[in-house]
């Protein structure tokens, strides 16, 4: 300290610092596992990679597109084909009906998918190609009633994308 500094000014400042480190500690114990997650390198294209790899992290909706579909009135398809190398979690998918302010569970059926040991979540089942869920929604429908799409998958190289909600306007009857 310069022999100009009061010995309240070199307190301050040590208290300063102090909170400094705290703050830079609690940054790297709390932001470090954040920043696993995110790339660390950028390709030639312009899209981003993660090491040597080039894996790149798709957007939401190239990492796993979905569609509805009416099978026939009040039965319907939520079908999502997942991207090469991607993977979607059965038990992460739901599905709401709401009308209005209600919402509803509305009850589903996957076909079997593939078990494995995930990274994440430990023992699972996974859908790595083509899943349709099917949904008995009823023949009533009323006009603006929403289906909220629920679901979350991985990439296979350690990218798990966050737990997704999407909605989606059925026709009304």
């Amino acid at each position: 300290m310069p022999a100009w500094c009061s010995i309240a000014t070199r307190h301050e400042m040590r208290r300063t610092f102090a909170a400094f480190l705290a703050g830079l500690a609690l940054f790297v114990l709390t932001g470090l596992p954040a920043l696993a997650q995110l790339p660390i390198a950028s390709d030639t294209s312009g899209g981003n990679t993660l090491g040597e790899n080039n894996q790149r992290v798709l957007p939401i909706s190239e990492a796993f597109p979905w569609h509805v579909s009416e099978a026939e009135p009040g039965r319907f398809q939520v079908v999502f084909n997942p991207a090469p190398e991607h993977y979607l979690y059965r038990h992460a998918f739901g599905f709401r009906l709401r009308t209005g302010d209600e919402e509803a569970q509305i009850d589903f059926r996957l076909p079997p998918g593939l078990e494995k040991t995930d990274q994440f979540f430990g023992d699972i089942i996974a859908y790595y190609e083509h899943v349709a869920a099917e949904l008995d929604i009823g023949r009533d429908i009323p006009a603006g009633a929403l289906l909220l799409i629920e679901f979350q998958g991985c990439a296979d190289w350690g990218f798990c994308y966050p737990p997704q909600q999407a909605e989606f306007e059925l026709p009304s009857r």
